[in-house]
């Protein structure tokens, strides 16, 4: 059981944590959890006027500079028409840019230009901020098992598209 860094008292899974009564309460956090996680970065991109998938798109391409576009596709698991539309207003914006394949000229890789570098950056501190607050308040072992589970939702075939199994 992790130490816990808080006043407030913690309900621990109970032994029966498999049950739909826990299921849901997982369920539940997970939504509320991502849901407050994220209105930071909701207030960031109202005011650039763009929206979450614009974010998810920057995220990936500025941890991953030349990602190909078929490769952001996957990763996003959206339609090429739903990137495409994402990518030109990016594009249009001056915060990412593209360049042909070294070795297929037709492949688009993408990368975040400076601008596009700034607005990710600033973005992903609100993130961290949250993040960095809720793992101090669980401790160690219950980061741990956190990324335990949240990796045992992603399909197998899906965790090479991880960043931290990505060669």
């Amino acid at each position: 059981m992790a130490v816990q860094n808080s006043s407030d008292p913690f309900r621990a899974a109970s032994p029966l944590f498999l049950r739909e009564p826990e299921i849901r309460r997982g369920a539940e956090l997970l939504y509320f959890g991502y849901s407050h996680m994220l209105r930071g970065i909701d207030e960031g991109l109202a005011e650039q006027g763009l929206g979450r998938a614009h974010h998810r798109a920057l995220y990936f391409i500025a941890r991953n500079p030349d990602i190909p576009v078929s490769d952001l596709l996957r990763i996003l698991g959206i339609t090429k028409q739903s990137l495409g539309r994402v990518l030109n207003e990016l594009s249009s914006r001056g915060m990412i840019e593209t360049r042909p394949g070294r070795e297929d000229r037709r492949q688009r890789l993408l990368r975040v230009t400076e601008s596009g570098a700034a607005l990710e950056a600033s973005l992903f501190e609100g993130l961290r901020e949250r993040l960095s607050a809720a793992y101090a308040q669980a401790g160690q072992n219950a980061v741990t098992g956190f990324w335990a589970v949240l990796e045992g939702l992603v399909p197998p075939g899906e965790k090479n598209q991880m960043p931290h199994t990505r060669k």
